[in-house]
């Protein structure tokens, strides 16, 4: 084979491998920098944005059910049959601020992730739920529910984040939820189960909530035993 006969690269293919090779190097700057920013960023501003999405989360959550609860007199919701408990019951926490201010930072956090990363799936039946939902303010509950899961996964990168920072070892629990994509198919089904999985969110939230803001307040508080 006459070695004088092989293809030589073309101008192009060597301009183009120039570019790629530029743009992979900037690639790499921008993810170097934000690894750089996300390490400069005290632990205190990270808890506090992290609290924000938390508070979000818990008000949403309330807005929705008071728009669900509208929809029923006070008679009508007594005699609705519930599920047995929710998913994340057998997750032992604090019940109230005294005692979630005895437990470590590293529990908290476990624990805050723990539920959040619990409730990544059954957002995703309320979502799908709600768009079939037979309830006057179904259009409204539609937004909020996203506004939910967004909420959810922005919180859930930052506790990413904070464990990295705090703790890398703090484990995350898991806690299978085991309802399946359907909340029902007739209509008193499909309210009954979406209250009572709406209910179980709003419940974790405020833990969620909780002990952020007891984290928060012990990075910044000069004695974190008042918080």
């Amino acid at each position: 084979m006459d070695i004088s006969r092989r293809r030589r690269p073309a101008e192009g293919d060597s301009t183009e491998k120039k570019r790629m090779t530029r743009r992979g190097a900037g690639y790499l700057c921008v993810a170097l920098h934000l690894v750089w920013v996300v390490t400069c960023v005290p632990v205190s501003d990270l808890l506090d944005r992290a609290s924000q999405h938390s508070d979000q989360l818990h008000s949403l959550s309330t807005v929705l059910t008071h728009d669900l609860d509208s929809h029923f007199p006070p008679l009508g919701r007594m005699m609705m049959s519930r599920p047995p408990m929710c998913h994340t019951s057998s997750l032992p926490t604090p019940t109230d601020k005294d005692q979630a201010l005895q437990v470590s930072e590293s529990v908290l956090l476990s624990l805050a992730r723990s539920l959040l990363q619990a409730w990544m799936e059954p957002l995703t039946v309320l979502s799908s739920s709600v768009r079939s939902l037979p309830h006057p303010a179904q259009s409204g509950m539609i937004s909020t529910v996203q506004e939910l899961q967004d909420h959810a996964r922005t919180l859930g990168d930052g506790l990413d984040v904070l464990s990295r920072k705090l703790d890398p070892l703090v484990p995350v629990v898991s806690l299978p939820y085991r309802g399946g994509s359907s909340l029902g198919q007739d209509r008193l089904s499909k309210l009954t189960n979406f209250h009572f999985l709406l209910s179980c969110f709003r419940r974790d939230s405020h833990k969620i909530d909780s002990f952020l803001k007891v984290l928060r307040c012990r990075a910044v508080a000069s004695q974190p035993q008042l918080c």
